[in-house]
C-alpha cells in the first residue's frame, strides 16, 4: 500500500446507511455461519453486531473468552488516566470541557504534575495515559512534550489522549518517550459528526479520520480507536471503526492496536443520547470484536458501572482503568473542579484489583511489551 494512502480513500468508497441497512438484514443463518467461522470476515462481524445474533449471545461469551484466554491469558492490565488541562478551544455537544461551558479552566504545573505522579505511582500503576483539552496555545506540543519527559522515567509506558496532531509532531513525542495515542472519531458518520462538532479544530472530520495514518507514518507503537457511542447509530459505527482497524494492521502492521467503548455519560452540557446502547448491545460487541480480531487489545473505563465491569473483564476486555479522576489534578490537586463526564465506577484500585484477583485474573501493571 501506498505511504501516501489514507484511510479515507478506504472510507469514502462506504455509505452509512447502505453499511446499516446491511447489518439490521442479516439472518440466523449469516449468525450461526459468523459463529461456525474459524477465520472472519467483515460479513461476519456485520452477523455479529446484528440484531440476529442477539439469541446467541451466551455462545458469542463462551467463544471470546476462549480466544482472549488463549491469546493473553489469565491477565488483565491496569492503567489510570491523568488530566493535565481542561481548557478547550473546541465546541463538543457532548463534552464537560466544551468552550462554550462556563466553567474554571486550569492546566497543571510541574510540581501539579508531579504530585499527581506521586499519589498513581504509590497505587502501583506503570501505565499512565494523559489527557487534555484540546487548546493548542495552552496545551499544545510544547506542553505535552514537557510533560512526557517530566514523568517518563516513573512509568513504563505513556500513553496520550490529546488533539490530533501532524506526523512531525507525533515523532518528536515519540522520540521522548511517547509509547501509544488513543484517537477516537466520536462518529464515523459525516454529517452527524459536524452537528456535534460545530467550532474548533476537531470540525475537520477528515484530519481527525486521518489521525490514524499519520500515528502509522510515525512508527507510534499503539494507536487506540473507538466511538463514542451514543451520538450515531453504535452498529454503524463499529463496523466502520473495524474496516478502520483491519486497514491499519494491514498499512502499519508493526503497530499494535486497541479498542476503547466510551458510551456517552452525564456531564455539564447534559447531551442526552440519540441511540441508546443498552447493556446486552456492548456486551454482545465487545465479545464481537474478539471473535472477529484475536490480537486487538480491548480496553473498558470507570464509564461504565461497578457490576458491569465485574461481569465483562471475563469476556474479551484485556485492559481497564481504575479510580479515575476526569478534572486536572482530581487525584490530589483540586478534587473538587468540574469532570468531563460522570464516572460510574468508583471503587478504589485496591478494590477493583481484588475483584480481578478473586475472578482468577493476574494483575498486570505495565504494558504487555516495553519498549525502550
Amino acid at each position: 500500500m501506498s505511504i501516501n494512502s489514507s484511510f479515507k480513500n478506504i472510507f469514502e468508497q462506504y455509505k452509512w446507511d447502505e453499511v446499516l441497512q446491511s447489518i439490521l438484514s442479516k439472518t440466523t443463518l449469516d449468525v450461526k455461519r459468523a459463529i461456525a467461522s474459524e477465520k472472519r470476515d467483515f460479513e461476519d462481524f456485520k452477523a455479529l453486531i446484528s440484531p440476529a445474533a442477539k439469541p446467541y449471545l451466551e455462545e458469542m461469551a463462551q467463544i471470546s473468552n476462549q480466544v482472549t484466554k488463549k491469546r493473553f491469558g489469565n491477565t488483565i492490565q491496569m492503567y489510570a488516566p491523568m488530566y493535565l488541562s481542561n481548557e478547550c478551544q473546541n465546541i463538543c455537544t457532548y463534552c464537560g470541557f466544551s468552550f462554550t461551558n462556563k466553567i474554571p479552566r486550569r492546566t497543571l504545573t510541574d510540581d501539579e504534575i508531579l504530585k499527581e505522579v506521586e499519589f498513581l505511582k504509590k497505587k502501583g500503576y506503570d501505565h499512565i495515559l494523559l489527557v487534555t483539552g484540546e487548546a493548542n496555545k495552552t496545551v499544545g506540543v510544547d506542553y505535552i512534550n514537557n510533560a512526557i519527559q517530566l514523568i517518563k522515567s516513573h512509568f513504563a509506558n505513556i500513553t496520550i489522549e490529546v488533539q490530533p496532531l501532524d506526523q512531525n509532531e507525533y515523532e518528536l513525542l515519540k522520540d521522548n518517550g511517547l509509547y501509544a495515542v488513543l484517537v477516537y472519531q466520536e462518529t464515523y458518520h459525516k454529517e452527524e459528526y459536524k452537528k456535534h462538532h460545530p467550532k474548533g479544530k476537531k470540525s475537520n472530520f477528515d484530519y481527525r479520520l486521518e489521525t490514524p495514518d499519520r500515528l502509522g507514518k510515525a512508527g507510534v507503537h499503539k494507536i487506540g480507536l473507538g466511538a463514542l457511542f451514543g451520538l450515531e447509530d453504535w452498529r454503524a459505527d463499529s463496523f466502520f471503526t473495524a474496516l478502520h482497524l483491519k486497514y491499519l494492521q494491514k498499512t502499519y502492521w508493526k503497530t499494535k492496536y486497541s479498542i476503547s467503548f466510551p458510551r456517552l455519560r452525564p456531564h455539564s452540557g447534559g447531551l442526552e443520547p440519540k441511540v441508546e446502547m443498552t447493556d446486552s448491545d456492548l456486551v454482545q460487541l465487545i465479545c464481537a470484536y474478539r471473535m472477529f480480531d484475536e490480537d486487538v487489545e480491548l480496553s473498558i473505563s470507570t464509564r461504565e458501572s461497578e457490576v458491569f465491569r465485574n461481569h465483562i473483564v471475563q469476556l474479551g476486555i484485556t485492559s481497564i482503568s481504575a479510580e479515575s479522576k476526569t478534572n486536572p489534578g482530581g487525584y490530589t490537586v483540586e478534587p473538587q473542579s468540574l469532570e468531563q463526564f460522570q464516572i460510574s465506577d468508583e471503587r478504589s484500585t485496591e478494590e477493583v484489583a481484588e475483584m480481578l484477583k478473586n475472578q482468577g485474573l493476574e494483575v498486570v501493571w505495565k504494558d504487555w511489551e516495553h519498549f525502550s
